[in-house]
Protein backbone atom coordinates (compact mmCIF):
# COMPACT_ATOMS: atom_id res chain seq x y z
CA UNK A 1 0.00 0.00 0.00
CA UNK A 2 1.40 3.88 -0.98
CA UNK A 3 -1.08 5.82 1.23
CA UNK A 4 -1.10 9.82 0.25
CA UNK A 5 -3.47 12.49 1.79
CA UNK A 6 -3.67 16.38 0.74
CA UNK A 7 -6.53 18.79 2.18
CA UNK A 8 -7.00 21.70 -0.23
CA UNK A 9 -7.47 24.99 0.92
CA UNK A 10 -10.90 24.91 1.04
CA UNK A 11 -10.42 21.64 3.33
CA UNK A 12 -11.29 19.27 0.71
CA UNK A 13 -9.67 15.72 1.94
CA UNK A 14 -7.82 13.80 -0.54
CA UNK A 15 -6.48 10.21 0.14
CA UNK A 16 -5.32 7.56 -2.46
CA UNK A 17 -3.67 4.62 -2.25
CA UNK A 18 -1.27 3.54 -5.30
CA UNK A 19 -2.11 0.13 -6.01
CA UNK A 20 0.20 0.18 -9.32
CA UNK A 21 -0.33 -3.96 -10.29
CA UNK A 22 -3.90 -2.91 -11.40
CA UNK A 23 -5.02 -1.23 -14.62
CA UNK A 24 -7.70 0.01 -13.17
CA UNK A 25 -8.84 2.70 -10.57
CA UNK A 26 -12.01 2.98 -8.06
CA UNK A 27 -12.61 6.64 -7.02
CA UNK A 28 -15.01 8.51 -5.39
CA UNK A 29 -16.76 11.49 -2.69
CA UNK A 30 -17.62 10.42 0.83
CA UNK A 31 -19.84 13.14 2.57
CA UNK A 32 -20.15 13.09 6.36
CA UNK A 33 -23.96 13.43 5.86
CA UNK A 34 -26.61 10.97 5.26
CA UNK A 35 -30.60 10.10 6.95
CA UNK A 36 -29.40 11.20 10.64
CA UNK A 37 -28.65 14.48 9.95
CA UNK A 38 -32.28 15.09 8.18
CA UNK A 39 -34.74 17.48 9.79
CA UNK A 40 -38.14 15.93 10.71
CA UNK A 41 -39.67 17.16 7.34
CA UNK A 42 -36.70 16.04 5.64
CA UNK A 43 -36.67 12.23 6.19
CA UNK A 44 -35.75 10.55 2.79
CA UNK A 45 -34.15 13.83 1.42
CA UNK A 46 -30.81 12.19 1.49
CA UNK A 47 -31.74 9.40 -0.40
CA UNK A 48 -33.63 11.58 -3.19
CA UNK A 49 -30.38 13.96 -3.16
CA UNK A 50 -28.40 10.84 -3.80
CA UNK A 51 -30.64 10.09 -7.03
CA UNK A 52 -31.08 12.95 -8.19
CA UNK A 53 -27.45 13.46 -8.34
CA UNK A 54 -27.15 11.69 -11.58
CA UNK A 55 -29.88 13.29 -13.46
CA UNK A 56 -28.40 16.36 -14.88
CA UNK A 57 -25.69 19.23 -14.52
CA UNK A 58 -25.68 22.71 -15.89
CA UNK A 59 -23.35 21.30 -18.85
CA UNK A 60 -24.31 17.19 -18.62
CA UNK A 61 -28.33 15.58 -19.34
CA UNK A 62 -28.76 12.31 -17.56
CA UNK A 63 -28.64 10.66 -20.70
CA UNK A 64 -24.90 11.90 -21.27
CA UNK A 65 -23.83 11.33 -17.78
CA UNK A 66 -24.66 7.51 -18.41
CA UNK A 67 -22.88 7.61 -21.31
CA UNK A 68 -19.89 9.46 -21.03
CA UNK A 69 -18.93 7.10 -18.66
CA UNK A 70 -20.16 4.04 -20.10
CA UNK A 71 -18.19 5.08 -23.56
CA UNK A 72 -15.01 3.91 -21.32
CA UNK A 73 -16.24 0.87 -19.98
CA UNK A 74 -16.49 2.70 -16.63
CA UNK A 75 -19.53 3.40 -14.00
CA UNK A 76 -20.80 5.62 -11.24
CA UNK A 77 -22.87 4.56 -9.01
CA UNK A 78 -23.83 5.85 -5.07
CA UNK A 79 -25.24 5.12 -1.58
CA UNK A 80 -26.66 6.64 1.31
CA UNK A 81 -26.33 5.52 4.90
CA UNK A 82 -27.32 7.06 8.43
CA UNK A 83 -24.33 8.87 8.85
CA UNK A 84 -22.73 9.07 5.12
CA UNK A 85 -23.42 9.18 1.20
CA UNK A 86 -21.19 8.37 -1.15
CA UNK A 87 -20.56 8.38 -4.69
CA UNK A 88 -18.03 6.58 -6.34
CA UNK A 89 -16.89 5.65 -10.24
CA UNK A 90 -14.87 2.42 -11.12
CA UNK A 91 -13.03 2.97 -14.35
CA UNK A 92 -9.48 2.08 -16.73
CA UNK A 93 -6.39 4.20 -15.21
CA UNK A 94 -6.37 6.37 -17.98
CA UNK A 95 -9.99 7.19 -17.25
CA UNK A 96 -10.10 8.62 -14.03
CA UNK A 97 -9.62 12.04 -15.17
CA UNK A 98 -13.09 11.72 -16.60
CA UNK A 99 -14.76 10.05 -13.69
CA UNK A 100 -13.01 13.04 -10.93
CA UNK A 101 -14.65 15.39 -13.66
CA UNK A 102 -18.41 13.05 -13.63
CA UNK A 103 -18.25 13.41 -9.36
CA UNK A 104 -17.21 17.09 -9.63
CA UNK A 105 -20.02 18.15 -11.44
CA UNK A 106 -22.55 15.96 -10.25
CA UNK A 107 -21.92 17.34 -6.54
CA UNK A 108 -21.42 20.89 -7.26
CA UNK A 109 -23.78 21.79 -10.72
CA UNK A 110 -26.67 19.36 -10.71
CA UNK A 111 -29.48 20.96 -11.67
CA UNK A 112 -32.26 18.76 -10.22
CA UNK A 113 -35.19 19.75 -13.19
CA UNK A 114 -38.30 19.57 -12.52
CA UNK A 115 -38.89 16.48 -14.98
CA UNK A 116 -36.31 14.78 -13.72
CA UNK A 117 -37.26 14.73 -9.96
CA UNK A 118 -40.81 13.91 -10.65
CA UNK A 119 -39.46 10.72 -12.43
CA UNK A 120 -36.97 10.04 -9.73
CA UNK A 121 -39.73 10.53 -6.91
CA UNK A 122 -41.61 7.78 -8.76
CA UNK A 123 -38.53 5.34 -8.67
CA UNK A 124 -37.94 5.60 -4.80
CA UNK A 125 -41.41 5.44 -4.09
CA UNK A 126 -41.24 2.16 -6.00
CA UNK A 127 -38.28 1.37 -4.09
CA UNK A 128 -39.97 2.32 -0.97
CA UNK A 129 -42.70 -0.37 -2.06
CA UNK A 130 -39.83 -2.99 -2.59
CA UNK A 131 -38.95 -2.84 0.97
CA UNK A 132 -42.33 -3.09 2.27
CA UNK A 133 -42.48 -6.00 0.17
CA UNK A 134 -39.53 -7.30 1.91
CA UNK A 135 -40.24 -8.88 5.76
CA UNK A 136 -36.26 -8.42 6.69
CA UNK A 137 -36.32 -4.65 5.23
CA UNK A 138 -39.66 -3.82 7.39
CA UNK A 139 -38.54 -5.64 10.68
CA UNK A 140 -34.91 -3.87 10.88
CA UNK A 141 -36.31 -0.14 10.59
CA UNK A 142 -38.59 -0.80 12.59
CA UNK A 143 -36.07 -1.73 15.11
CA UNK A 144 -34.23 0.89 14.31
CA UNK A 145 -37.45 2.93 14.83
CA UNK A 146 -37.97 1.17 18.46
CA UNK A 147 -34.39 1.62 19.23
CA UNK A 148 -34.22 5.67 18.68
CA UNK A 149 -37.80 6.98 18.84
CA UNK A 150 -38.57 10.12 17.70
CA UNK A 151 -35.00 10.91 16.09
CA UNK A 152 -33.57 11.16 12.76
CA UNK A 153 -31.40 7.78 13.89
CA UNK A 154 -34.52 5.82 14.35
CA UNK A 155 -36.59 7.02 10.89
CA UNK A 156 -35.54 5.19 7.44
CA UNK A 157 -33.51 6.37 4.69
CA UNK A 158 -35.32 6.05 1.81
CA UNK A 159 -38.27 7.92 3.84
CA UNK A 160 -41.95 7.74 3.72
CA UNK A 161 -44.58 7.84 0.41
CA UNK A 162 -45.84 10.98 1.88
CA UNK A 163 -42.57 13.16 2.62
CA UNK A 164 -40.56 11.60 -0.98
CA UNK A 165 -43.79 12.73 -2.81
CA UNK A 166 -43.65 16.31 -1.65
CA UNK A 167 -40.27 17.40 -2.04
CA UNK A 168 -39.16 19.90 -4.60
CA UNK A 169 -35.89 21.26 -6.12
CA UNK A 170 -35.59 24.17 -3.13
CA UNK A 171 -35.77 20.85 -0.43
CA UNK A 172 -33.05 19.37 -2.18
CA UNK A 173 -30.86 22.28 -2.79
CA UNK A 174 -31.32 23.55 0.76
CA UNK A 175 -30.19 20.44 1.98
CA UNK A 176 -27.41 20.13 -0.13
CA UNK A 177 -26.06 23.83 0.62
CA UNK A 178 -26.21 23.04 4.80
CA UNK A 179 -24.29 19.44 4.42
CA UNK A 180 -22.10 19.39 1.21
CA UNK A 181 -19.22 21.26 2.21
CA UNK A 182 -15.72 20.99 1.39
CA UNK A 183 -14.32 20.12 4.56
CA UNK A 184 -17.23 16.99 5.51
CA UNK A 185 -16.07 15.26 1.99
CA UNK A 186 -13.44 12.88 1.46
CA UNK A 187 -12.48 12.10 -2.58
CA UNK A 188 -10.67 8.85 -2.19
CA UNK A 189 -9.24 7.32 -5.02
CA UNK A 190 -7.46 3.38 -5.06
CA UNK A 191 -6.05 1.38 -7.78
CA UNK A 192 -3.67 2.65 -10.84
CA UNK A 193 -3.74 6.41 -9.43
CA UNK A 194 -1.16 9.69 -9.40
CA UNK A 195 -2.09 11.23 -5.80
CA UNK A 196 -0.74 14.26 -7.75
CA UNK A 197 -2.73 14.64 -10.53
CA UNK A 198 -5.51 13.76 -8.31
CA UNK A 199 -5.21 16.96 -6.21
CA UNK A 200 -3.42 19.19 -9.24
CA UNK A 201 -7.34 18.33 -10.80
CA UNK A 202 -9.11 18.70 -7.66
CA UNK A 203 -7.89 21.85 -6.73
CA UNK A 204 -9.02 23.22 -10.28
CA UNK A 205 -12.65 21.63 -9.74
CA UNK A 206 -13.53 20.98 -6.61
CA UNK A 207 -11.26 24.65 -5.24
CA UNK A 208 -14.42 26.71 -5.21
CA UNK A 209 -16.23 24.03 -2.96
CA UNK A 210 -17.72 26.44 -0.23
CA UNK A 211 -15.63 25.15 3.38
CA UNK A 212 -18.67 25.98 5.64
CA UNK A 213 -18.94 23.77 9.15
CA UNK A 214 -22.59 22.28 7.67
CA UNK A 215 -25.16 21.31 10.41
CA UNK A 216 -24.31 18.65 13.17
CA UNK A 217 -26.71 15.82 13.89
CA UNK A 218 -28.57 15.10 17.26
CA UNK A 219 -27.25 12.88 19.23
CA UNK A 220 -28.28 9.01 18.81
CA UNK A 221 -30.05 8.01 22.34
CA UNK A 222 -31.07 4.30 22.93
CA UNK A 223 -34.19 4.08 23.88
CA UNK A 224 -35.33 0.40 23.29
CA UNK A 225 -38.90 -0.80 23.13
CA UNK A 226 -41.23 -3.26 21.10
CA UNK A 227 -42.21 -3.26 17.77
CA UNK A 228 -44.65 -6.71 16.35
CA UNK A 229 -46.83 -7.67 13.87
CA UNK A 230 -49.08 -10.24 13.22
CA UNK A 231 -49.18 -10.89 9.63
CA UNK A 232 -49.54 -14.06 7.31
CA UNK A 233 -46.68 -15.15 6.24
CA UNK A 234 -44.69 -18.58 6.53
CA UNK A 235 -41.47 -17.60 8.79
CA UNK A 236 -41.42 -15.31 12.04
CA UNK A 237 -38.78 -12.28 11.12
CA UNK A 238 -37.03 -11.07 14.26
CA UNK A 239 -34.28 -8.74 15.00
CA UNK A 240 -33.06 -7.63 18.36
CA UNK A 241 -30.61 -5.06 19.39
CA UNK A 242 -28.84 -3.78 22.56
CA UNK A 243 -26.86 -0.37 22.64
CA UNK A 244 -23.57 -0.77 21.09
CA UNK A 245 -20.35 0.69 20.88
CA UNK A 246 -19.17 3.54 18.70
CA UNK A 247 -16.12 3.71 16.42
CA UNK A 248 -13.59 5.00 18.39
CA UNK A 249 -14.34 2.93 21.39
CA UNK A 250 -11.55 1.33 23.04
CA UNK A 251 -13.78 -1.97 23.00
CA UNK A 252 -14.42 -1.41 18.99
CA UNK A 253 -12.80 -4.57 18.04
CA UNK A 254 -13.79 -6.69 20.57
CA UNK A 255 -16.86 -5.88 19.92
CA UNK A 256 -16.46 -6.74 16.33
CA UNK A 257 -15.17 -9.57 17.44
CA UNK A 258 -17.92 -10.50 19.91
CA UNK A 259 -20.40 -10.60 16.54
CA UNK A 260 -18.31 -12.81 15.16
CA UNK A 261 -18.04 -15.71 18.12
CA UNK A 262 -21.66 -15.27 18.52
CA UNK A 263 -23.88 -15.37 14.99
CA UNK A 264 -20.69 -14.51 12.49
CA UNK A 265 -20.44 -17.81 10.51
CA UNK A 266 -21.14 -21.65 10.82
CA UNK A 267 -18.84 -22.27 13.58
CA UNK A 268 -20.51 -19.69 15.56
CA UNK A 269 -22.41 -19.96 18.49
CA UNK A 270 -26.17 -19.34 17.25
CA UNK A 271 -25.68 -20.99 14.14
CA UNK A 272 -24.61 -24.47 15.69
CA UNK A 273 -26.85 -24.15 18.48
CA UNK A 274 -29.70 -22.55 16.70
CA UNK A 275 -29.47 -24.35 13.50
CA UNK A 276 -27.38 -27.30 13.63
CA UNK A 277 -27.76 -28.95 16.37
CA UNK A 278 -31.83 -27.85 17.26
CA UNK A 279 -32.76 -27.35 13.44
CA UNK A 280 -35.08 -23.88 14.46
CA UNK A 281 -34.11 -21.85 12.21
CA UNK A 282 -32.75 -21.70 8.41
CA UNK A 283 -30.97 -18.57 8.84
CA UNK A 284 -29.21 -16.38 11.82
CA UNK A 285 -26.76 -14.18 12.57
CA UNK A 286 -25.32 -11.48 15.18
CA UNK A 287 -24.38 -7.67 14.20
CA UNK A 288 -22.01 -5.16 15.48
CA UNK A 289 -23.17 -1.57 13.81
CA UNK A 290 -21.14 1.29 14.55
CA UNK A 291 -21.88 5.10 14.79
CA UNK A 292 -19.58 7.87 15.92
CA UNK A 293 -21.30 8.43 19.06
CA UNK A 294 -22.84 4.69 19.45
CA UNK A 295 -24.06 2.03 17.71
CA UNK A 296 -26.01 -1.11 18.02
CA UNK A 297 -25.22 -4.71 19.08
CA UNK A 298 -27.62 -7.94 18.26
CA UNK A 299 -29.26 -10.66 16.28
CA UNK A 300 -31.31 -11.17 13.20
CA UNK A 301 -33.07 -14.54 12.76
CA UNK A 302 -36.22 -16.37 11.23
CA UNK A 303 -38.04 -18.81 12.38
CA UNK A 304 -41.81 -20.94 12.12
CA UNK A 305 -44.11 -19.80 14.84
CA UNK A 306 -44.21 -23.33 16.82
CA UNK A 307 -40.01 -22.35 17.36
CA UNK A 308 -40.13 -18.95 17.85
CA UNK A 309 -40.11 -19.15 21.60
CA UNK A 310 -37.58 -21.82 21.75
CA UNK A 311 -35.46 -19.63 19.64
CA UNK A 312 -35.47 -16.62 21.74
CA UNK A 313 -34.68 -18.71 25.09
CA UNK A 314 -31.35 -19.93 22.43
CA UNK A 315 -30.82 -16.32 21.44
CA UNK A 316 -30.77 -15.41 25.02
CA UNK A 317 -29.17 -18.23 26.70
CA UNK A 318 -25.91 -17.71 24.19
CA UNK A 319 -25.42 -14.29 24.65
CA UNK A 320 -25.20 -14.69 28.54
CA UNK A 321 -23.24 -17.36 28.35
CA UNK A 322 -20.85 -15.50 26.29
CA UNK A 323 -20.80 -12.89 28.91
CA UNK A 324 -20.11 -15.31 31.54
CA UNK A 325 -17.30 -17.18 29.40
CA UNK A 326 -16.06 -17.25 26.38
CA UNK A 327 -13.33 -20.28 25.27
CA UNK A 328 -9.82 -19.11 23.52
CA UNK A 329 -10.35 -21.15 20.36
CA UNK A 330 -14.10 -19.76 19.27
CA UNK A 331 -12.01 -16.14 19.79
CA UNK A 332 -9.48 -17.83 17.77
CA UNK A 333 -11.63 -18.68 14.79
CA UNK A 334 -13.27 -15.34 14.55
CA UNK A 335 -10.07 -13.08 14.63
CA UNK A 336 -8.94 -15.27 11.98
CA UNK A 337 -12.37 -14.56 9.90
CA UNK A 338 -11.84 -10.75 10.96
CA UNK A 339 -8.30 -10.55 9.82
CA UNK A 340 -9.02 -12.53 6.52
CA UNK A 341 -11.56 -10.45 5.81
CA UNK A 342 -9.93 -7.35 6.25
CA UNK A 343 -6.39 -8.73 4.14
CA UNK A 344 -9.13 -10.18 1.45
CA UNK A 345 -10.58 -6.31 0.90
CA UNK A 346 -6.74 -5.01 0.11
CA UNK A 347 -7.24 -7.32 -3.08
CA UNK A 348 -10.03 -5.38 -4.32
CA UNK A 349 -9.52 -1.70 -5.41
CA UNK A 350 -13.25 -0.93 -5.07
CA UNK A 351 -13.49 -2.23 -1.27
CA UNK A 352 -10.39 -0.42 -1.03
CA UNK A 353 -11.41 2.81 -1.83
CA UNK A 354 -14.58 2.59 0.36
CA UNK A 355 -12.07 1.51 3.11
CA UNK A 356 -9.87 4.79 2.85
CA UNK A 357 -12.86 6.68 2.06
CA UNK A 358 -14.78 6.13 5.19
CA UNK A 359 -12.07 5.98 7.74
CA UNK A 360 -10.75 9.29 7.39
CA UNK A 361 -14.00 10.47 7.17
CA UNK A 362 -14.87 8.96 10.51
CA UNK A 363 -11.08 8.80 12.04
CA UNK A 364 -9.37 11.75 10.41
CA UNK A 365 -6.97 9.18 8.92
CA UNK A 366 -6.51 6.11 7.14
CA UNK A 367 -5.50 3.10 9.58
CA UNK A 368 -2.87 1.26 8.89
CA UNK A 369 -3.58 -2.47 7.93
CA UNK A 370 -0.76 -3.43 10.68
CA UNK A 371 -2.37 -1.83 12.81
CA UNK A 372 -5.69 -2.45 12.41
CA UNK A 373 -4.35 -6.36 12.46
CA UNK A 374 -2.60 -5.81 15.67
CA UNK A 375 -5.61 -4.84 17.67
CA UNK A 376 -8.06 -7.84 16.02
CA UNK A 377 -4.96 -9.77 17.37
CA UNK A 378 -4.73 -8.43 20.83
CA UNK A 379 -8.75 -9.28 21.95
CA UNK A 380 -8.46 -12.17 23.70
CA UNK A 381 -11.27 -14.81 25.43
CA UNK A 382 -11.76 -12.00 28.21
CA UNK A 383 -12.46 -9.19 26.64
CA UNK A 384 -15.16 -10.58 24.42
CA UNK A 385 -16.88 -11.50 27.81
CA UNK A 386 -16.24 -7.82 29.26
CA UNK A 387 -17.79 -6.64 26.38
CA UNK A 388 -20.70 -8.87 25.99
CA UNK A 389 -21.47 -7.72 29.94
CA UNK A 390 -21.15 -4.66 29.19
CA UNK A 391 -23.51 -4.89 26.14
CA UNK A 392 -26.56 -6.48 28.33
CA UNK A 393 -26.09 -3.83 31.00
CA UNK A 394 -26.95 -0.74 28.30
CA UNK A 395 -30.60 -1.67 29.32
CA UNK A 396 -33.46 -3.24 28.26
CA UNK A 397 -33.12 -4.09 24.54
CA UNK A 398 -35.00 -2.98 20.97
CA UNK A 399 -37.51 -5.71 19.90
CA UNK A 400 -39.11 -6.51 16.37
CA UNK A 401 -40.90 -9.09 15.02
CA UNK A 402 -43.10 -9.50 11.87
CA UNK A 403 -45.07 -13.08 11.14
CA UNK A 404 -47.25 -15.52 13.00
CA UNK A 405 -46.53 -13.96 16.77
CA UNK A 406 -48.77 -15.73 18.69
CA UNK A 407 -45.66 -18.05 20.53
CA UNK A 408 -43.93 -14.67 20.78
CA UNK A 409 -43.26 -14.42 24.74
CA UNK A 410 -43.57 -10.60 25.57
CA UNK A 411 -40.92 -8.01 25.64
CA UNK A 412 -40.33 -7.80 28.81
CA UNK A 413 -40.04 -11.66 29.46
CA UNK A 414 -37.58 -11.51 26.43
CA UNK A 415 -36.06 -8.54 28.29
CA UNK A 416 -35.37 -10.69 31.46
CA UNK A 417 -34.08 -13.28 29.75
CA UNK A 418 -30.55 -11.49 29.51
CA UNK A 419 -30.15 -11.00 32.34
Amino acid sequence: MAIRSSTLANGLRIVTDDMAHLETASLGVWVAAGARFERPAENGISHLLEHMAFKGTERRSARAIAEEIEAVGGHLNAWTSREQTAYFARVLAEDVPLAVDLLADILQHSTFEAGELARERDVILQEIGEAEDNPDDVVFDRLQAVAYPDQPMGRPILGSRERVAGFGRDDIAGYMTRHYHAGRMILAAAGKVSHERIVEQATRIFGALGRGPGETAPAAIFAGGDARETKELEQVHLALAFPGLAFDDPDYYAFQVLATVLGGGMSSRLFQEAREKRGLCYSIYAFASSFVDGGMFGVGAGTGAAQVDELMTVIAGETVAVAAATGEDEVARARAQLKAGLMMALESSSARCDQIGRQTLIHGRVLGTDEMLARVGAVDAAAVSRVARRILAGGAPAFSALGPLQGLSSHDRIAASFR
